[in-house]
């Protein structure tokens, strides 16, 4: 199959290249219709473009194997590793320690009851 046009939602080389360790290994069985690289590219074009799974360009997979690739790595933790990864770097760079050691919780972003006490848990009579 011949190489389609780039979108500017792909991939860097350099962004694959960091990538491409975190992502699950080929089982045995059946070989890959399409690359990893390939279906991560179409991800991206979907989640970037705000578009509905269906409407992915026929130059990509097929929506329906883009779609399960996207909720199998979904499922196995990869967005949470990709983006704990790229956390850790950024602060890194920004020469700060990798885990960050402080929270902060102001009143505007917790949930509170319009009650206090007692009166919050009673049943109204």
């Amino acid at each position: 199959m011949a190489k389609r046009k780039a979108y500017p939602s792909d991939l860097s080389d350099a962004a694959w290249a960091k990538i491409e360790p975190v992502l699950p290994k080929q089982r045995t069985g059946r070989p890959r219709a399409h690359r990893p690289r390939e279906l991560l590219d179409a991800i991206w074009y979907v989640l970037r473009g705000g578009i509905a799974w269906r409407a992915l360009p026929h130059d990509f997979p097929p929506w329906q194997t883009v779609y399960s690739y996207f909720r199998m790595l979904k499922r196995g933790g990869l967005w949470e590793q990709l983006t704990d990864a790229l956390r850790e770097q950024v602060r890194q760079k920004a020469g700060r320690e990798i885990e960050p050691s402080l929270l902060i919780a102001d009143s505007q972003s917790v949930k509170t009851t319009e009650k206090g006490g007692r009166a919050a848990s009673m049943a109204a009579s």
